[in-house]
């Protein structure tokens, strides 16, 4: 049975999916949620629980909390829970969000039921999925060449240690605090120890700044 979280801001569009979903025999929706930060509190509470949903099929705009901050958080403080980004809006740099914070698929709301269905099951998997027309959209917003990268490093740069490098390099890439403690043998907890060093030697706010940064000194990072 795949465990699902329903995140929609439209309550009639919510108890409608709510009701075509569970006429799949292996599908159940263990929660409703009608914001990002809704979202977030109940993905805790099931996992306190211990009946954590395997998918979470997130809406984009919503009040309170969008479903992109809500995707970043989920994905980082709870890998193990998958993300299904659900929405009207097909707009590239809403897929290239989803994807960066961590979400394993993109569908259009209009996509059929048992689509949707064989979609949910893939990404339960472990596989990542595209709606129809979705990634040929995001890859046409891509440049046909790399912009050069700035030479002059950013303060504080150049007295990154080699492990808050290690670090820098791995949010570049996408990866959660606990992918960058498996694959660096270090504990969460002394990841985000770095990550805070990180933010204060270079004067930023937060780890999308850092992944920012990090993506135009890519270059630098990689040979040092």
């Amino acid at each position: 049975m795949i465990r699902l979280l329903l995140v929609e801001d439209q309550e009639i569009v919510r108890r409608g999916l709510k009701t075509l979903l569970q006429t799949k025999s292996d599908l159940q929706v263990v929660g409703e949620a009608g914001n990002g930060q809704q979202a977030i509190e109940l993905v805790k509470t099931l996992h306190e629980t211990s009946t954590p949903p395997d998918v979470v099929l997130m809406d984009i705009r919503m009040p309170v909390m969008d479903g992109v901050s809500a995707t970043q958080i989920i994905s980082e403080e709870f890998p193990s829970t998958k993300i299904l980004v659900f929405t009207t809006f097909d707009d590239a740099k809403y897929v290239a969000q989803a994807l960066r914070f961590g979400a394993k698929g993109y569908l259009l709301k209009d996509t059929p039921l048992e689509e949707l269905a064989g979609v949910i099951r893939s990404i339960h998997q472990g596989y990542t999925q595209f709606g129809p027309g979705i990634l040929e959209k995001m890859m046409a917003k891509v440049p046909a060449n790399e912009p050069e990268q700035p030479t002059e490093l950013p303060p504080g740069m150049a007295e990154l240690t080699a492990r808050e490098r290690e670090v820098l390099r791995m949010i570049a890439s996408g990866g959660s605090n606990r992918e960058i403690a498996q694959a660096l043998f270090l504990s969460e907890g002394t990841v985000r120890n770095h990550i805070s060093h990180i933010l204060t030697r270079l004067n930023l706010r937060d780890r999308t700044q850092a992944a920012i940064v990090a993506n135009s000194f890519l270059s630098w990072l990689e040979k040092n």
